[in-house]
């Protein structure tokens, strides 16, 4: 089969698209005839060898963190899926990626993939949808009526997480650039801010930031928090700011793969009440050109990798 690979860390160039054996599924894993697998920033860091710390990889290693795609073997003791099933899945940060034709996973991640949308474009759910959730709800644990304020709501992380608070029924703040002020008013935005530390009327229970910022402007956005509030922070390299004298707590978030969390995102899509936003469709084939993308400016949307054989519908 085709994957992508990369044997040595580095730029985008070390990426090569080549022929692998096609894998077998284990005990509890299922194999997956791949539709699309998507671009995540943090993919380029793991591939640059940025983060052999907190994210050990063998290398030669393929990227693509998120899957869509349909079952196509199982492996001893699955249960819950039959061949043909159209799934999606967010994969273990070590894992290896779905950047293939094949790719096998372990059946607890998997979900049904949602129908009101094309399977190859489902491929762009998975880990962001499940970055903000898991930031929303596990760790600041929103509430109706809380305020929060999500800093970097123009990024695909922030779009989710900005719909997902107000189907909460929590009071949403954004900070973002001026083009992405209407699609974050039309994700539900109460008060849009152009990035930077806005100037509130009263402080916020909760603040998630998706942008990479410095470390002066963390502790402002700790300063905007109430007493007993919580900052969750996505940009691992930049440590949450705390303030504890206030109780004001700052919480460093990694994603982790959950079935459950993302069949809920699922029926919220499905039900029209939790919206894709623009996603781009590139050949799998040119995974490294949007890489190479990547390191001169930041990716505006999702972009997903459709396999040969992936049906574009």
């Amino acid at each position: 089969m085709k994957a992508v690979r990369f044997h040595q860390y580095g730029a985008p160039e070390v990426l090569r698209y080549e022929d692998v054996d096609q894998p077998v599924p284990g005990v509890g894993e299922v194999r997956i005839r791949v539709a699309a697998t998507s671009f995540n920033p943090v993919e380029g860091n793991i591939r640059a060898g940025v983060m052999q710390g907190p994210i050990p990889i063998q290398l030669p290693h393929t990227p693509g963190l998120d899957i869509a795609g349909t079952v196509d073997a199982l492996g001893e003791d699955v249960t819950g899926f039959g061949i043909g099933d159209r799934v999606i899945g967010a994969l273990p940060l070590t894992s290896t990626g779905a950047a293939a034709e094949y790719v096998v996973a372990p059946a607890q991640i998997l979900t049904a993939a949602p129908t009101s949308v094309p399977l190859v474009d489902a491929a762009g759910l998975p880990l962001v949808g499940l970055t903000a959730w898991q930031a929303l709800f596990d760790h600041a644990k929103l509430t109706r009526g809380q305020r929060v304020l999500i800093n970097g709501a123009g990024g695909v992380v922030g779009g989710y997480a900005v719909q997902l608070a107000k189907n909460a029924g929590a009071y949403v703040i954004a900070t973002t650039g001026p083009r992405s002020f209407e699609p974050a008013k039309m994700a539900g935005a109460d008060e849009i801010y152009d990035p930077g530390i806005p100037e509130l009327s009263e402080p916020v229970d909760v603040v998630l930031n998706f942008a990479p910022i410095p470390p002066e402007q963390m502790a402002a956005l700790a300063a905007v928090i109430r007493d007993g509030g919580v900052l969750v922070n996505t940009t691992v390299w930049m440590p949450a700011a705390s303030d504890e004298a206030r109780g004001v707590r700052g919480i460093n978030l990694f994603f982790r793969p959950d079935a459950e969390q993302l069949a809920q995102l699922v029926t919220l899509v499905d039900a029209g009440k939790l919206h894709l936003g623009a996603t781009r469709r590139v050949p799998l084939a040119e995974l490294a050109q949007v890489h190479t993308e990547a390191t001169i400016a930041p990716i505006n949307g999702k972009v997903v990798f459709f396999a040969p054989s992936a049906i574009l519908d």
